[in-house]
Parts: structure tokens; C-alpha cells; sequence
């Protein structure tokens, strides 16, 4: 197998770890009715919340091996398929019945996340990102996180949830650029080095940032608004860190920018009936019998 088709299965690994631990999660910070400390020590002790956690161990180590065989720009754009992968995971782990309409945008989202990738072609990684580099990028991201936390102050739940994801998504990102840099080190140097260098301690840091964002999009709102924000957003801004701080190529040109635009268009849009389509909550036969099955 070819470094970029290791790169693409390890990524869809990582797309139904992901997928994985989000739903158990899901279902472990939504039971019941506590709040403030009983709500954590109630989700401390839930097994489903533990085992969310060993699903995103799985998937650390799995999105490791995709960018270090691979470029950000391609692995990235890859995890949207989690989106999918959940759906199958709801059909099949939590008996739901889906709507027609749901199975139809989840192939759509598949052919134009096809699309997009085999139009722009993803590839090159020209250069280690500077010191410069690295400070721009973090501080900005730092930034931007600040002002969506704040702005989930004294917001409704949907506002509360999306803005709480979109900050959990810029720091997945980040997150993915110290991963590939603390990979490339361990692969370079071995164990010594890795616990040496920086990249480490940062993937850390933008680590425990991102799960505590994220539980915060869970437990604020449903679902459907947290989501595909972060599946969305993560792929994007991984795109902007790949290019500026790697010097990943992506192919250029007229037509290519009309393909992808439509088919990323389309991958959104997709997205967005997606998580409309199914319903709020992971309760099984949550949907009428009326409604189909795809």
C-alpha cells in the first residue's frame, strides 16, 4: 500500500473511533438530570463516558499514523466521513430507524468529500514550519477560541453549543499540526526525543482544551448543532495550517476551484441535512415507522 493509501485508511479509522466516542459520550453526559458537580460525578462513573475515552486513545494513535504517512490537507478532510460513520453506528448499535432522506445525504457527503479530494490532490510537504510560524499560528488560534468561549456567555443552547464546537474544531486542528510534528519527532528520535521536544506538551495542552470545549457543545446543546460543526470546521482550518505551515500543495486552477467549490458545497450541505434528518437523541426507535428506512 502507497504512504497516501495508508494515510487514507488510517484516517477513516479515525473517523469511526471519533464517531464512536462522541455518541457514547453523547448518551453518558445526557442521562439523567443532575447538575454542576453531581452532573460530573454522575458522568465520571458512567461506563459509556470511559469507554468514549478509550475510543478517542484509538483515535489519537490512529490520526498519528495518518499524518505521519500523510499531509494534513488530506487526512483532515477525511474525518467528515465520521458524520457517516455515525449513522451506520446509530442504525446498527442503536437500533434507530432513519429516514430515506438521511441515507441519501450521507452518500451525497461521501461522493462530493470524494470529489473534492481528487480535485484538489493534496500532496507535498515541502518544509518544517518555522518558529515564526508556529507562534502566529498558536496565538491566533488562541484568540479565536477566547472570543467563541465569550460568546457563548449568556447565549441559548444552540448558540451556547455551536460556539463551544467551533472552538473545539480550530483546536482539533491545531492539535493535528502538533500531532504530526510529535510523530515525525518519535519516528526521528525515538521515545527520548519525543518527551524532549515541544510538540508533545503542546498537542497536550490543545488537547485538553479541545475535549473540554467539546464536552461543554455536549452538554449545551443537541447534537445535530455540535457535530457537524466540528466535522466541518476541523477539516477547514486543518486545510489553511497545512498549506501555511507545511507548504502542502493543493492542485490549482480555474476548473479545479469550480469542482471543489460545488462538491465542497455540497458536502456541507449535505452535512447539514444529515444531522437534521436524524433524530436528536440516540434513543432507540427514536423515529415513527412512517418515516422509512434507507
Amino acid at each position: 500500500m502507497t504512504s497516501t493509501g495508508v494515510a487514507v485508511a488510517f484516517a477513516l479509522l479515525t473517523a469511526l473511533a471519533n464517531a464512536t466516542a462522541v455518541m457514547m459520550q453523547h448518551v453518558a453526559t445526557t442521562a439523567g438530570d443532575h447538575r454542576g458537580w453531581a452532573w460530573v460525578r454522575h458522568v465520571v462513573r458512567h461506563p459509556l463516558w470511559l469507554f468514549g475515552w478509550v475510543g478517542m486513545i484509538a483515535s489519537l494513535v490512529f490520526q498519528a499514523l495518518a499524518l505521519h504517512a500523510g499531509p494534513l490537507s488530506l487526512v483532515q478532510p477525511l474525518l467528515v466521513s465520521e458524520l457517516v460513520l455515525a449513522l451506520v453506528l446509530r442504525r446498527l448499535w442503536r437500533r434507530q430507524r432513519l429516514s430515506a432522506r438521511a441515507w441519501t445525504s450521507a452518500v451525497v457527503t461521501t461522493l462530493a468529500l470524494a470529489t473534492v479530494l481528487v480535485a484538489t490532490d493534496p500532496h507535498g510537504v515541502t518544509h518544517a514550519p518555522t518558529r515564526t510560524a508556529w507562534v502566529t499560528t498558536t496565538l491566533a488560534t488562541a484568540l479565536a477560541v477566547t472570543v467563541l468561549v465569550l460568546l457563548a456567555r449568556g447565549a441559548g443552547p444552540g448558540r451556547r453549543a455551536a460556539s463551544f464546537a467551533t472552538a473545539t474544531a480550530i483546536l482539533w486542528a491545531l492539535e493535528a499540526t502538533f500531532i504530526k510534528s510529535a510523530t515525525d519527532v518519535l519516528v526521528g528520535g525515538g521515545v527520548g526525543a519525543l518527551f524532549t521536544s515541544w510538540p508533545l506538551y503542546a498537542l497536550v495542552v490543545a488537547g485538553l482544551g479541545g475535549l473540554t470545549t467539546e464536552q461543554l457543545a455536549l452538554r449545551e446543546g443537541p447534537l445535530r448543532v455540535s457535530q457537524p460543526l466540528i466535522v466541518i470546521v476541523d477539516p477547514l482550518v486543518s486545510v489553511l495550517y497545512g498549506v501555511g505551515l507545511f507548504g502542502e500543495h493543493l492542485a490549482s486552477g480555474g476548473g479545479v476551484a469550480v469542482v471543489a467549490g460545488v462538491a465542497g458545497i455540497c458536502v456541507c450541505a449535505g452535512v447539514v441535512v444529515m444531522t437534521t434528518a436524524v433524530p436528536e437523541s440516540l434513543v432507540p426507535e427514536a423515529l415513527p415507522a412512517s418515516a422509512g428506512e434507507g
